[in-house]
């Protein structure tokens, strides 16, 4: 049996399956104190739209998010001993991206299990990536805050595993700006926009840094020895950093609403 066909052993001390709920038994992890994950599944607008005081996940998600850097970053540290800083940097992004997080969040079937508003519900909240990423650091909040450090870095690198395996593989990002492009262009026909911002240096030295934008939101900011390869650093920062689902976000926003088509 290969390694990729060998079942991840249960936590120790795992409860019997019927003292846990299905989101539980999917992330083989019993919460002591199910508030933590209650507020975890707790999106924005569920208190937006009832206009009271709901608690939400944006601080677990906050919590979260300084968990999965710390857990990467020692463990990226530990596994490639020879990798230089930015290397491992940009791996670490990677693995920390909207569009990573969101692959673990869709694998434990998380956008099920959310609490928020029909508006934000009617609009496919419980597929958006910036929700389902934002719901994931949120549990991995609520987990630190129930039980330890260990225990969260079990679960997650479990989950990781095969990204990291294939971080090994694989080049960063293959043609950045296509795939930037291709993204964007899901969302909207226009296209990125590479601006030279500044450049700099002696003829034979000559430092560029470029902008890219799109829909007027500056996605990523990159700089290189060649105008060609600030833009293409540009669009990695903006593929890591995923500014373009502000713009999906408001879309959604401002679709009717249940409470609009009320009689």
């Amino acid at each position: 049996m290969t390694d990729s066909q060998t079942p991840a052993p249960p936590p120790p001390d795992l409860p019997s399956p019927s003292f846990m709920n299905p989101l539980e038994k999917r992330i083989q992890y019993k919460f002591r104190n199910s508030l933590f994950l209650a507020e975890a599944l707790t999106h924005p607008s569920l208190g937006h739209e009832t206009q009271r005081h709901h608690f939400d996940n944006q601080r677990l998600e906050f919590l979260g998010d300084a968990v999965l850097q710390l857990i990467f970053t020692e463990h990226l540290f530990d596994r490639f001993p020879t990798l230089p800083e930015g290397h491992l940097t940009k791996m670490r992004s990677r693995l920390v991206s909207r569009e990573g997080l969101k692959v673990h969040a869709v694998a434990i079937g998380i956008g099920e299990y959310l609490m928020m508003g029909r508006g934000e519900e009617s609009s496919g909240g419980r597929l958006r990536a910036s929700a389902l990423a934002d719901a994931f650091e949120a549990l991995i909040g609520a987990m630190f805050l129930d039980s330890d450090l260990e225990t969260v870095r079990r679960f997650v690198l479990r989950e990781a595993e095969p990204d990291i395996q294939n971080l090994q593989h694989e080049p960063m990002h293959v043609n950045p700006k296509g795939r930037l492009q291709e993204l964007l262009q899901a969302l909207s026909p226009r296209s990125p926009v590479y601006t030279v911002v500044k450049q700099s240096g002696p003829e034979h030295q000559k430092h560029f840094e470029s902008v890219v934008t799109w829909n007027e939101i500056e996605l990523g900011h990159g700089s290189g020895a060649s105008k060609k390869d600030a833009e293409v650093d540009a669009a990695i920062n903006a593929l890591n950093a995923s500014l373009w689902e502000t713009e999906a976000n408001n879309a959604g926003d401002n679709s009717p609403t249940t409470e609009n088509n009320r009689e």
